[in-house]
């Protein structure tokens, strides 16, 4: 599945000082000091995208993750303030974990991304925020087949936002032949996934019993959408994403990360915090 040698493109690309690294990618980066502020910076334009949108009468087509999720309580909040209608609003999850059996976890599950938006973000709105429900879209077995006519049908997507996972997934789009080109879907999450996310859900690394499958958005859907902007942060004490923040700017495009696909798209951003951007302290 390589496209080149990583292994030596990764060492070279660790090597970069964050300072080197800001300057090589240009306006593709934006540094904030901390992960407060980049979750201040996720609302915020969200809100502004919102805000923008209304003022001109036109629908809002977002593709949203979960991870990131600091910015929803706070994105709550602004639109609280300024009392911006939900209304003409799309907001289309990018996935959610299933059983095996192909059902999307219910939203009484501690793990489901749909229980964790509501409780972080939708719960905290005024009652008197005009909201459609059905407008809030999470891929599961009813409707996988028919999300990306509905995308297509509106126009497709505004903006995606997202986060990035240690191995370049974006969404659930594990690395695989041809990914670039995936559509909604049923996905097995590999190891690396599993690992990784049992380690920072509170459940005491139970990868035994942590999900191996999810519904999710396709790249086609991510790479089609208008803008594309992804937030990579470690946000525990282990610096994870460190490498995979210099891989999504720098890579080479391949399926073996499949962030790195967003190069080739004409407006993207990663937005980073100065922890995340460090080189590691070993280079191995």
């Amino acid at each position: 599945m390589r496209t080149n040698n990583r292994s030596i493109e990764v060492r070279t690309l660790l090597k970069l000082t964050p300072e080197e690294a800001i300057e090589k990618a240009g306006n593709h980066l934006i540094v904030c000091e901390d992960l407060e502020e980049l979750h201040e910076h996720f609302a915020e334009e969200i809100a502004k995208e919102i805000e923008s949108h209304s003022v001109q009468k036109k629908a809002t087509k977002l593709i949203l993750p979960v991870g990131p999720t600091g910015q929803y309580p706070i994105l709550a909040r602004i639109i609280n303030e300024k009392r911006l209608s939900l209304k003409n609003c799309w907001f289309f999850f990018m996935d959610e974990y299933c059983s095996e059996d192909g059902r999307a976890l219910p939203d009484t599950h501690p793990l489901s991304f749909k229980r964790i938006v509501k409780e972080m973000f939708f719960d905290y709105l005024h009652a008197d925020i005009e909201i459609d429900e059905e407008k809030i879209i999470f891929p599961n077995e009813k409707n996988i087949k028919k999300v990306a006519k509905q995308i297509a049908s509106l126009g497709g997507i505004d903006t995606c936002h997202g986060g990035i996972g240690i191995h370049g997934h974006v969404a659930f789009n594990e690395p695989q032949k041809g990914v670039e080109k995936s559509g909604p879907r049923k996905v097995a999450l590999n190891a690396y996934t599993i690992t990784i996310n049992a380690i920072r859900a509170n459940v005491g690394g139970n990868i035994e019993n942590f999900p191996k499958f999810a519904f999710t958005l396709g790249m086609r859907e991510i790479l089609n959408s208008k803008r594309i902007r992804l937030y990579c942060r470690n946000g525990t004490p282990y610096d994870w994403a460190n490498t995979i923040l210099r891989i999504a700017l720098f890579g080479a495009p391949g399926p073996d990360y499949p962030v790195t696909f967003i190069r080739n798209h004409p407006d993207y951003i990663i937005i980073t915090d100065k922890d995340t951007l460090q080189c590691p302290k070993y280079i191995i």
